[in-house]
């Protein structure tokens, strides 16, 4: 079916939402989208592009047919559809959280965090794939969870700031080891918001580069820049040249949001 003829809305019934298709009116559709097409030929692999795309085609017909039921046996079985349809994507394309997980565990992130959070953002880009747009499932999903886990990322270091102190305290150069029992400065409460995922002032790797240099982790400890070089792909000096812009950026911002006693 040509993607134009896809409605962009969005409608559901009972919790089971669908993108509507024309082709799910057709006198065909039943057997268009009524058969189990679940590929268990690799599960070691990725589930492969048309077979993903035929599960969610039949995933969302299988919504629609329960919103337009009218027995309740009718309705549990295509409610069964359904499950089993968006079972088979996520079992399939499982290996994409293990990608996103590989690629952000070594930012220190909590793997439980990481894991809870690639399982729920997979199972809402499923439901949200459009598989009649020509998309690859596996790019779609794969954007949807790079940027739930940069989220993440950025929430984590906010709250690491509660066991930092004052920026306006810290060097250029390396962090100083300090006791997290001194007292806290006013200005440690207006940080927060510049690592934010929506703050427009640091970049996104100069938010990455400051949270891991200068808040503590979970060991009390802040990183080298050799440390963060490594896991971001950065020379050392090109990690000190980021640190330098960011706390330029900082400095300036933290000077005019509370003046300094």
């Amino acid at each position: 079916m040509n993607a134009v003829s896809t409605k962009s809305s969005r409608a559901g019934t009972d919790r089971l939402h669908f993108l509507f298709h024309p082709s799910f009116e057709a006198g065909d559709a039943e057997r268009l989208y009524g058969d189990s097409v679940v590929d268990d030929r690799d599960t070691r692999g990725f589930m492969p592009d048309d077979v993903t795309r035929a599960l969610a085609k039949r995933m969302h017909y299988a919504a629609w047919r329960v919103s337009n039921a009218t027995t309740r046996r009718e309705a549990t079985r295509w409610r069964r559809a359904y499950i089993e349809a968006r079972n088979g994507i996520v079992v399939g394309n499982r290996k994409l959280s293990f990608r996103a997980v590989q690629k952000w565990a070594s930012c220190g992130l909590p793997a439980d965090d990481l894991v809870g959070e690639c399982q729920l953002v997979l199972i809402k880009a499923v439901a949200a794939y459009n598989p009649w747009l020509g998309v690859r499932f596996s790019t779609y999903a794969f954007t949807c969870l790079m940027r739930a886990l940069s989220r993440l990322a950025q929430r984590h270091a906010a709250d690491r700031l509660s066991r930092s102190r004052s920026l306006e305290s810290l060097p250029y150069g390396e962090p100083a080891h300090h006791d997290c029992a001194e007292a806290a400065d006013p200005r440690l409460d207006c940080l927060g918001q510049f690592l934010q995922g929506g703050a427009q002032l640091l970049t996104a790797r100069e938010k990455l580069v400051i949270s891991r240099r200068y808040l503590l982790n979970d060991k009390n400890q802040t990183e080298t820049l050799e440390q963060v070089g490594r896991d971001l792909g950065l020379s050392k000096e090109r990690v000190r040249q980021v640190q330098k812009t960011a706390l330029l950026k900082l400095r300036g911002a933290l000077t005019s949001v509370v003046p300094v006693s």
